[in-house]
């Protein structure tokens, strides 16, 4: 089942549209994830989902309830968590009360639904008493993931969350990312590391200057030239190996 369903959806700041008519779903218990080059709106469509921008066209439905015109701060009572790429967590705060924080919109007890959360996130469960700003920035993103899982979320959407971090604790946090999907919820990130999407996803979707350009079950979205969409080219011919691509989108 599609937890999350985004139809026809463009979106922009101002006059200016930078997502073009964009559909999208993403399956429950499955790693979906949005690739492309720098500024095809992969953050722009995420912030969309989240109600931080709102959509001039399209709809986003979550479990099939339309949440299109929901203001942005109640999205994650209706069941979508957001993790933006940067300011994901409270400094100030403790681990344990950034947790809190995040449990605000879940209608359950707040203490077994941390219990779960540390099931997930064990390393946090023994910092839960440090300040988030005295995290590494892998454990940083770490508890804004955990954070959002708080709300007991359907779908939750990461922006870039490997973003800057070392190869080993890049690691870390995809193998978080698989366990939270295999919790059952649905998980789109944006990630710009081609190689890492589909290493890790089931599904992906290649977003070009704005629009859906490609998009399938990760085995199809392999087989493609995806180093010739990025930059706009026709290589359909090309004898260039789907590694030697991956390779020259990550360089």
């Amino acid at each position: 089942m599609d937890a999350l369903t985004a139809e026809n959806i463009s979106s922009g700041y101002g006059r200016s549209p930078i997502v073009r008519d964009v559909s999208l779903s993403a399956p429950s218990g499955k790693i979906t994830t949005i690739v492309g080059p720098n500024g095809a709106g992969k953050s722009t469509f995420a912030k969309t989902l989240a109600g931080i921008l709102r959509p001039s066209t399209g709809r986003i439905l979550v479990n099939g309830v339309d949440i299109t015109r929901v203001p942005g701060h109640l999205i994650p009572r209706h069941g979508l968590s957001y993790v933006p790429q940067n300011d994901n967590v409270f400094r100030t705060l403790t681990v344990k009360e950034n947790l809190e924080v995040g449990g605000y919109p879940s209608k359950g007890d707040p203490r077994e639904r941390m219990l779960q959360v540390f099931r997930v996130f064990p390393d946090l469960q023994k910092a839960q008493d440090k300040k988030a700003g005295n995290l590494s920035g892998g454990q940083q993103n770490l508890l804004a993931m955990a954070r959002a899982l708080m709300a007991e979320p359907s779908v939750i959407v990461l922006d870039e969350p490997t973003a800057g971090l070392s190869p080993a604790y890049t690691d870390i946090v995809w193998t978080q990312i698989g366990r939270i999907a295999g919790e059952g919820t649905a998980v789109l990130v944006i990630e710009q590391n081609v190689e890492r999407a589909l290493t890790h996803a089931q599904f992906v979707h290649v977003l070009v200057a704005g629009t859906n350009h490609a998009h399938g079950p990760v085995e199809e979205i392999a087989k493609l030239d995806l180093a010739g969409i990025f930059l706009g080219q026709d290589r359909t011919n090309s004898s260039a190996s789907t590694t030697s691509t991956i390779s020259s989108i990550n360089h």
